[in-house]
């Protein structure tokens, strides 16, 4: 018999490791231990399980293809699954994005867009926001700002990444709308005095800043941003890769700020687990991106693609859309009247299915004690949570998509009796 916990011990311990659970199976919102716990789970694989664990059509799919091809590499045949998920995607999309790049992971997707940027644009620099979560290779490291911890020892990194501030407007202490000027104004002073606008290939960012601490940006932030870029012929870069595929309450989270962006990367709720990724822009952007300069022996696997059809069809014939809207209404009213009773929630912001609640002290400096006691407390009861940002003071929601209603209230009051506990 295996030793699970014997066997724990000689994994790298370069990997942090919320609980010693050990997974025997998983369904819908719940996973279920070798030890016979049941975990209501809104880690959500960090947000990839968007259709739930093992959601059936999703496995049968796997099932399937599985016993059709597994792999066949894409600069060698070109497999039905692949030309189907271009298929789906781009009833999702608007048709001006219509070119399409397949890798494994996140990262992988960012990297990629980074090099079509350069190539598309012949420039070298890329700007990137503050707080912002890119991946943990070489080039997205330098991209990723929201903590130092990815970083630690692998100086230098690439060069030509610029920062720009992210307009968080509880960390500054103003409104929305003076936060979302004054950021900006400060990028509009960094490409004068930093770096050049004709030598700056792309801005990227994350719609809503996931790693970085849940944080929503103002509508007049982004609409700001899109004409600045096309101002100066800078492509704009929408990293999607966790607030994709409904998330957020709409298919992408740049939807709710009524812009388009000129490449977009995917990963996460893509396929439901399987590790699939994307580059999607426009045809006429990928046409200059030079032909063997960039690929990969796995990119856009056979039965990682087929999940990731299943995965598209699942959310529109089971409208799970629409279930984002009602239960992240529910979430965020829920949390609302707990902040009423526990002063040290001081905010609850995101959209759909992506949101934070952020502590902070009686002082107003952010409170990693409490809110890494409340997350404990959580997983006492058996609900995990993950925290976010700089300080680790925000606790972000991202379960399955296909919660219910009840299963949401059991989280709010698992939630309200972690809080009743550290208070």
């Amino acid at each position: 018999m295996v030793n699970y916990q014997e066997n724990l011990k000689h994994l790298s311990p370069v990997w942090t490791h919320l609980t010693d659970i050990v997974v025997d199976h998983a369904e819908g919102c719940y996973l279920y231990a070798t030890d016979g716990r049941k975990m209501l789970d809104f880690t959500c694989g960090i947000g990839v399980t968007n259709t739930g664990h093992c959601h059936p059509k999703v496995v049968e799919a796997i099932r399937q293809q599985a016993g059709l091809l597994i792999h066949g590499q894409v600069n060698l045949v070109v497999h039905k699954p692949l030309l189907e998920l271009v298929d789906e995607l781009r009833t999702v999309l608007p048709s001006t994005l219509d070119g399409f790049f397949f890798s494994n992971s996140g990262a992988e997707a960012v990297e990629g867009a980074l090099k079509l940027a350069r190539h598309a644009t012949g420039r070298p620099n890329v700007i990137v926001v503050q707080g912002s979560f890119h991946g943990r290779t070489n080039a997205t490291m330098a991209m990723t700002t929201s903590k130092n911890s990815y970083k630690i020892g692998y100086q230098p990194l690439m060069p030509g990444v610029y920062v720009t501030p992210f307009p968080y407007a509880l960390r500054y202490g103003w409104d929305e709308e003076k936060a979302s000027q004054w950021c900006l104004d400060e990028l509009e002073l960094l490409l004068m005095t930093q770096l050049a606008p004709q030598e700056t290939a792309a801005i990227f960012i994350e719609p809503i800043i996931g790693e970085g601490g849940y944080l929503v940006p103002p509508k007049t932030f982004m609409k700001g941003l899109r004409e600045l870029t096309q101002k100066h012929g800078i492509l704009l870069v929408a990293d999607e890769v966790q607030s994709g595929f409904g998330r957020t309450g709409k298919w992408f989270g740049y939807q709710h700020f009524e812009i388009e962006p000129d490449i977009m990367t995917v990963a996460k709720g893509i396929a439901s687990g399987m590790p699939i990724s994307g580059v999607i822009s426009r045809l006429e952007l990928m046409s200059k991106w030079i032909p063997g300069s960039h690929g990969g022996t796995y990119g856009g696997n056979a039965v990682a693609a087929a999940a990731a059809v299943a995965t598209i069809r699942t959310i529109k014939e089971e409208k799970i859309i629409e279930n984002v809207v009602t239960r992240g209404a529910q979430l965020k009213a829920g949390l609302a009247h707990l902040q009423e009773k526990y002063p040290q929630i001081a905010d609850v912001r995101g959209l759909g299915l992506m949101v934070g609640t952020e502590f902070r002290d009686a002082h107003g400096k952010p409170d990693k004690k409490t809110t890494k006691a409340v997350q404990a407390e959580c997983l006492s009861r058996q609900m995990m949570l993950l925290t976010a940002g700089p300080w680790d003071n925000t606790i972000r929601w991202i379960p399955p998509l296909v919660v219910t209603e009840s299963q949401m209230n059991e989280a709010l009051n698992i939630f309200e009796s972690a809080l009743a506990a550290v208070k």
